[in-house]
């Protein structure tokens, strides 16, 4: 029965999307009568009167009248038309995958959609994030590659069968964490469901109606837009109008269509890999929380270094591979690894993971489309020096620029070799008292500005969290948070954070160019604003690090799951968290001062900063 059963929901499935799709370009089509409408009405009039039917004082008028009214009324609708016709859809950044370069990529979608019997996608393109779609590119403001020749009447080397009276399927987007966390059966199963949309997708009024209204969300978008001038913005202002108006009437049946069409491609897949599918659909949940863990604790330090690690995808296998070590998440998990991994389906999986990666870095952190002096790739093996080092005494040297702001003092105890030195113990000691002594003088220019909005009633008890915390902590952390803001936005300023794509890193391997929008990126940021009780944690801990690294042998290192941690003979130390929040939180410096002396760290002495 369960062929049957399937067979009959596939057929629902495209019935629902197939009418919705004609109740779209009914709308479509009422509006175009509509626009004919006046026009029609002259036309009569004009006929009426030159044959004498329509004649008569005030017929004259009349015509003149409902000719020019019918004139404005085709004018707007031209301009709607050509709006729609010629503004680019939205469509997502990703980084193309040629047929030479994963040829068995592209065999096994050919013969997932033979025997799905749908048509083939005609290309296949990569994208960092954890999910798989179909995307047209066929919109007219789009101009796509020529194929080569013989590819548009035969299959030849292409994905799909490209006849010149049939359209071009969409392109199969893949998450690319799939690629190299999933084994290829696993991709298979996944896959399955996504191909199956092809079918639907061919159908001439369904892809009608998706032009239809990805045109007008385009419109909408161009109109919307500041404009350059009066006229330009009145004329789009009546094109944006009616293009919303067409859009409110087309949403619901674009829904319901788009619901068909998954519905029918889910019922299709399920006659194949199904029992597969269902536990590469725990791997994708797997895969989706590595990534995650990935990209926030790992990557995003280095990007705000101004480094992008160069293989991301490679990453998060090392990620999954220790969070499923630790929690035993999968049974069977060390036979699953002995299988064939999908990324064995590229020719070079080494420079498509280093695109993906770039293009990672662009999407969610904004960084520039090229290598250049401030952003540099890093490979994991230089990660903890090139990253986790410099990035702990960059945030130090911070620390201890505030402090000076400040006008905290320098001077250090008794058998500190050079007094003026940054010291962990000016930290400590400016955290561990409860007011500011008196004297205490703010010499940085905005300092006061930065640090005061806490006095307003009469000194804090908490932090913006609700956290408790000191009041020197909560003044420092002002302070920091403002600096650091003031830096960001000067990098952003800079022609490393307006750095737009050039013609250079186009073709293989590379980002799809046309696809880009400077201005909305980063499109998905990772995480929102850092508190300033976060900022102030996290400079606290540089400095502890950094004196653990220059007195005691202590070593920067790498946690796939955590991202930068502290080594020490070898190991992965834990508990420093806890102790730097008691002297944030409570001014109680004792905790953190054991964990010190246990390390033999050298809280007095001087550490060497960027």
């Amino acid at each position: 029965m369960t062929p049957v059963v399937s067979g009959m929901g596939v057929e629902l499935g495209a019935h629902t999307a197939r009418s919705r799709a004609l109740a779209v370009l009914r709308i479509r089509s009422r509006a175009l009568a509509l626009a004919l409408l006046p026009a029609a009405v002259a036309v009569v009039l004009l006929v009426g009167g030159s044959t004498g039917h329509i004649d008569g004082p005030g017929w004259g008028v009349v015509r003149a009248v409902v000719t020019g009214f019918a004139v404005f009324v085709l004018l707007c609708a031209v301009g709607v038309a050509l709006l729609v016709a010629r503004s680019r859809p939205a469509m997502s950044p990703t980084v193309p995958v040629a047929e030479e370069s994963a040829p068995d990529l592209y065999r096994m979608v050919r013969d997932l959609a033979e025997r799905l019997e749908v048509p083939a996608p005609s290309a296949i393109a990569l994208t960092p994030d954890c999910d798989s779609w179909l995307e047209d590119r066929t919109h007219p403001a789009h101009t796509p590659p020529r194929p080569e020749s013989g590819d548009e009447m035969e299959g030849g080397r292409g994905l799909g069968l490209a006849h010149r009276r049939t359209p071009a399927a969409p392109v199969l987007v893949i998450g690319s964490p799939f690629l190299w966390w999933m084994r290829v059966g696993e991709l298979r199963a996944v896959l399955a469901p996504v191909v199956a949309g092809t079918g639907p997708s061919a159908h001439p009024d369904i892809a009608a109606a998706r032009r239809f209204v990805r045109g007008l969300d385009a419109a909408v978008a161009v109109a919307s837009e500041p404009s350059r001038g009066p006229l330009t913005g009145m004329v789009l202002g009546v094109a944006g109008w009616v293009a919303r108006v067409m859009l409110r009437g087309c949403r619901v049946h674009a829904a319901e269509m788009e619901r068909g069409v998954a519905t029918a491609a889910a019922e299709r897949a399920q006659t194949v890999d199904y029992g597969l599918r269902i536990v590469a659909q725990e791997q994708v949940g797997l895969a989706y929380a590595g990534w995650d863990r990935l990209l926030t604790r790992v990557a995003l330090p280095a990007w705000r270094m101004g480094r992008w690690p160069s293989r991301l995808d490679a990453g998060v296998v090392a990620a999954l591979t220790e969070l499923s070590r630790r929690d035993r998440l999968a049974e069977g998990f060390t036979s699953r690894l002995g299988e064939r991994p999908a990324c064995d389906l590229l020719e070079e999986p080494g420079a498509i993971d280093e695109a993906t990666s770039l293009l990672a870095a662009r999407l969610f952190h904004g960084g520039p489309a090229e290598t250049g002096p401030d952003w540099a790739p890093v490979d994991w093996a230089e990660y903890p020096d090139e990253v986790v080092d410099r990035k702990w005494r960059t945030d130090a040297a911070r620390l201890h620029r505030v402090l000076d702001g400040l006008g905290v003092s320098r001077t250090a105890g008794p058998g500190t070799s050079e007094p003026e030195g940054p010291t962990l113990d000016r930290v400590m000691d400016h955290l561990t008292s409860a007011a500011p002594p008196e004297g205490e003088q703010r010499t940085t220019e905005g300092t006061d500005t930065d640090a005061t909005a806490y006095e307003a009633d009469g000194g804090p008890e908490s932090d913006e969290d609700g956290v408790p915390a000191t009041e020197r902590s909560a003044a420092l952390a002002a302070v920091l948070s403002a600096e650091l803001a003031r830096e960001e936005a000067a990098t952003t300023a800079g022609p490393t954070g307006s750095a737009a794509p050039s013609t250079a890193s186009a073709g293989q391997g590379g980002p799809d160019l046309a696809l880009w929008d400077d201005g909305a990126l980063p499109l998905f940021p990772l995480q929102p604003p850092r508190t300033g009780r976060e900022l102030l944690g996290d400079h606290v801990t540089a400095m502890v690090c950094c004196a653990a690294m220059d007195t005691a042998g202590a070593m920067p290192g790498l946690d796939w799951l955590d991202g930068p941690s502290l080594l020490v003979d070898g190991e992965r130390s834990a508990d420093l968290g806890p102790r730097v929040l008691s002297l944030i939180e409570e001014g109680d410096p004792a905790p953190l001062r054991a964990w010190l002396l246990d390390l033999g760290v050298r809280a007095e002495k001087p550490v060497r900063l960027v």
